[in-house]
């Protein structure tokens, strides 16, 4: 079975992204990476993947406790449901200011393991002024944030994910497909 983690975008959603966010249609609307100054290699396109759910951790951070970091192995994709998109309308400003975020630990245990990508039903794994900077710090080690998934709800533990970004040269942000098979 498939399942589409693609947010479905509708012009709304659009118009609501671009008053609230100035990237928004640069390639930053909707279920996007920020691919930083890297390229996202094409073996990256099919992951074995462990999503996780910590739709309970409300007002902190999400913490390497919240997990059990064992579940992660190399060249995964590890992806959080919190629930958030289905809380909080897409392209408001509250959902690209108030979102959860996975914790610094976290994110480097993540990348201690070797994971390929990290996906998040939110607008990123950290907020504010440490979003880009933590993109471009797991960027620099071969890992992409996946950013605005949905229906992660439905694929909680083990499946395997699909990413396929778009082909677009010089974007901060590409846009992309995923899809979950289980």
């Amino acid at each position: 079975m498939f399942v589409d983690l693609t947010l479905k975008i509708t012009p709304k959603m659009t118009q609501d992204a671009q008053g609230n966010l100035k990237k928004a249609l640069v390639g930053h609307l909707g279920t996007h990476f920020d691919v930083m100054d890297k390229d996202f290699p094409l073996e990256y396109v099919r992951r074995d993947a462990v999503v996780f759910d910590v739709s309970g951790v409300s007002n902190r951070n999400i913490d390497i406790s919240d997990i059990d970091l064992n579940e992660v192995k190399p060249d995964m994709f590890a992806a959080f449901y919190t629930g958030y998109i289905n809380k909080v309308e897409y392209g408001s400003k509250e959902y690209f200011t108030s979102h959860p975020a996975l914790s610094v630990e976290l994110i480097d245990g993540l990348l201690d393991r070797g994971v390929s990508i990290i996906g998040v039903d939110c607008a990123g794994v950290r907020t504010g002024k440490e979003h880009t900077p933590m993109d471009q710090h797991c960027a620099d080690q071969g890992v992409f944030i996946v950013e605005n998934l949905c229906n992660l709800d439905m694929v909680i533990g083990r499946c395997v994910i699909n990413t396929y970004p778009m082909n677009y040269a010089d974007l901060t942000g590409l846009p992309c497909r995923v899809v979950a098979e289980i």
